[in-house]
Formats: C-alpha cells, structure tokens, sequence
C-alpha cells in the first residue's frame, strides 16, 4: 500500500516514514498542500495522511482538492486541531478518520489498518482469477483452496496484477505500489518478487511481455 504523508514537521515525518515502512507500507511525504494536490492528480495513492496545519494552504482545502480527483481516496487527518467543531468539519468534508496530535504511533496504525480493510472492502472482498484467490480483507491467497504463505510486498503486488488481470503493468508501476520515493531499489527487484511468486502460483499465471512489463490473463 503506497501512502502519500503530507506533514510539515520533519521530524514527525521521519518518525512515522520508520514506523509505517516497518509495517509494509511505502510512504511517500510532502511538505506543502499545493504540491500534494497535484502529486494525487499526477499518480492516486492508496492513503494520505494529511496535516491541516500546512505552510501553504489550510488542510481542508486541500482535501477539498484531492476530494475533486478522487471520492474514494481513503484520507486520515493527523492534526493538532483538537476542537469538536475542527473534527466535525473535516470528517464533513470526507475525511475517514481523524486523529489529534500528539498520538501513539500503535492508534495510528491501527486507524490505517482499519480504513485498509473498509477501502479493500469496498473495491473487492476477494479478487478471483483463475483457480487463484485473494482476500483483500484477511490478506490472504489460496491457490486451488491452499492457502499460500506471502510476504506482505509479494501480496501487494500479486493485488495489483489481479486487480489489474488483462493489462500490463510496467516495472516502474509496479515499484510505485511497493517502495517510497527516494527508496533504493535495485534494478531487479520486482523481478525477484515476480521470482518468488511464481514458486508459489500456477505455471504460466504471471506472464512477462518482454520490454513492457508484467500480466496476469482473464481466465
């Protein structure tokens, strides 16, 4: 799951990148509403985390923006604003969940687990292709009724694929999914996790077009 951090406070964004990655997620942050505004127009994440208190624009206008891209994108407001009508406002606005600084890091990360399972839900309960299933809600995937042992970067980019089934996805899309901005990533890596989860899949499940990228066929 990629998240798109938009704080201002470099020392909590370093605290929460630490945390976050430690738990699978790819983080990507930005300092100012303007420019998160038009990271979402440019490649959707799958979450933002989004201060109010921005050096450029207040936090609710830029929700306001990012709700004219995407309805669905799942936001969680991580604010110093503590007042029932600043709380009232923002989840008014379409906010998924609002969390008032300071916090502990473990409420956080259960806020996101939660709006995880609510957006996976939302989209698919259980993507099928094939004799292959995967459960967006319990994190699973069975192949044949077998369920199969993943680790959480190999479950995210089967999702992909599968949600995807019929269209190539590039290397670099696929990167996006996994690794932040500024991450070192070896030049083969998806091809490792590609390696991997063959081992695991049916022969010939993940296809590779070669100079494109990756496919999963509709079965």
């Amino acid at each position: 799951m990629q998240i798109l951090l938009v704080e201002d406070d470099t020392a909590l964004v370093e605290a929460l990148k630490k945390a976050l990655v430690t738990e699978g997620f790819a983080v990507n942050s930005l300092s100012k509403g303007k420019q998160a505004v038009i990271s979402v127009k440019t490649e959707l994440p799958d979450m933002v985390i989004l201060d109010l208190g921005l050096p450029d624009m207040d936090g609710l206008d830029v929700m306001r923006a990012m709700r004219k891209t995407s309805v669905e994108l799942p936001i969680l407001i991580l604010t110093a604003r503590s007042s029932l009508d600043d709380k009232v406002a923002g989840l008014d606005l379409g906010a998924d969940d609002y969390l008032v600084k300071p916090f502990d890091v473990d409420e956080l990360l259960a806020r996101i687990r939660v709006i995880e399972r609510r957006a996976s839900s939302f989209k698919h309960s259980g993507i099928t292709v094939g004799n292959v299933f995967l459960d967006t809600v319990s994190h699973e995937v069975s192949v044949a009724g077998e369920v199969v042992n993943m680790s959480r970067r190999e479950f995210m980019l089967l999702k992909g694929l599968m949600e995807n089934a019929g269209r190539v996805l590039t290397k670099g899309s696929l990167e996006s999914k996994l690794y932040s901005w500024g991450e070192e990533v070896s030049s083969n890596t998806i091809e490792v996790h590609i390696h991997h989860l063959r081992k695991k899949l049916p022969d010939g499940f993940i296809q590779t077009m070669r100079g494109v990228g990756y496919i999963i066929k509709r079965s």
